[in-house]
């Protein structure tokens, strides 16, 4: 996996439901490196703190590989990197591959695999459509978070660098698919009850899944 761009976003106004709204979703690439803190990368906007950055949504990184299949049908959009609200945009990132706890050095920075992404209705302020939510979770390629393990800078170009593998097979789009199922995978169930480096209200919100004795 590979750095293509690096992406920050500038506080954006937007109308939703008749009122005006703040979102930091609108990212442009920069060319400086970017900072990965414990909770959020320096100079990047975040203004809705209780769904956005944090410990296990640190940063968020989102896959080149899948942009043209959505440039084919948004193709009037003008299109740039951190379209998706991303703030590293990356070659070769697989989440059928990728597993949630998965260690990664990216320049100086330690990071681990945490959680997907869940689309909300901002990508649909984003990409003008509220009916992308459903097409998003579909295609089932989110992207994923990551929680920083030790702090430090990424830049452009930089490769990712697998440190640990989690033992968990639990996979980001594995996951990604279990939450929107009605009818959940024990197997799947199983692994995301079991993964340690799932956030732990993720794991608490499951248990009620689980089989009776």
């Amino acid at each position: 996996m590979e750095i293509i761009s690096t992406n920050i976003g500038r506080p954006t106004t937007v109308i939703w439901n008749g009122k005006n709204e703040q979102t930091g979703i609108f990212k442009s690439p920069v060319e400086e490196p970017l900072f990965l803190g414990k909770t959020d990368v320096a100079k990047d906007s975040v203004i809705d703190r209780k769904h956005h950055a944090g410990i296990n949504k640190a940063c968020f990184l989102f896959s080149v590989d899948h942009y043209d299949y959505w440039k084919k049908l948004y193709p009037d959009l003008e299109w740039k990197w951190g379209m998706f609200g991303e703030n590293l945009s990356v070659s070769g990132l697989d989440e059928s591959i990728v597993r949630i706890g998965d260690i990664y050095k990216i320049g100086s920075a330690l990071v681990q695999i945490s959680q997907p992404r869940e689309p909300c209705y901002k990508l649909g302020i984003r990409f003008n459509d509220q009916g992308i939510l459903k097409k998003y979770i579909d295609y089932g390629y989110p992207g994923t978070y990551v929680r920083i393990l030790e702090e430090g800078e990424v830049r452009k170009g930089e490769q990712f660098i697998l440190i640990e593998q989690s033992t968990n097979e639990l996979t980001v789009k594995d996951f990604f698919q279990l939450l929107f199922m009605r009818k959940k995978d024990p197997k799947i169930l199983e692994l995301a009850l079991t993964n340690l480096a799932l956030p732990e209200y993720k794991r608490e919100r499951l248990k009620k899944y689980q089989a009776k004795p």
